[in-house]
């Protein structure tokens, strides 16, 4: 396991963009897949995107599909989340994760908080 810690929320007006980072304690990270999620108030914590070790493979949930950009910096232990056309839907408490695939996560951060208003 790594801890991770997460940074970069804050308030947003629709439109505008936001980016996150995902700091890990570890070197292991690099051998990690990465994940966000987030969980908005009175749902159930829904997949953003995910990256593998080498950054080869991305997926990304249907809601943010061509608004949101993962990446990662190995060199760094960090991972990204780049947030562009926000919208007031994507106001939630966001998560990244770490674990050996994109399915299995076995490392969570504490969350930052994410809100867009109209």
């Amino acid at each position: 396991q790594v801890q991770l810690v997460e940074s970069g929320g804050g308030l947003v007006q629709a439109g505008g963009s936001l980016r996150l980072s995902c700091a890990a304690s570890a070197r292991i990270f690099s051998s990690y897949a990465m994940g966000w999620f987030r969980q908005a108030p009175g749902k159930e914590r829904e997949f953003v995107a995910s990256v593998n070790w080498n950054g080869d493979t991305i997926y990304y949930g249907d809601s943010v599909k061509g608004r949101f950009t993962i990446s990662r910096d190995n060199a760094k232990n960090t991972g990204y989340l780049q947030m562009d056309s926000l919208k007031p839907e994507d106001t939630a408490v966001y998560y990244c994760a770490a674990g050996w695939s994109t399915r299995t996560y076995n490392s969570w951060g504490q969350g930052t908080q994410v809100t867009v208003s109209s």
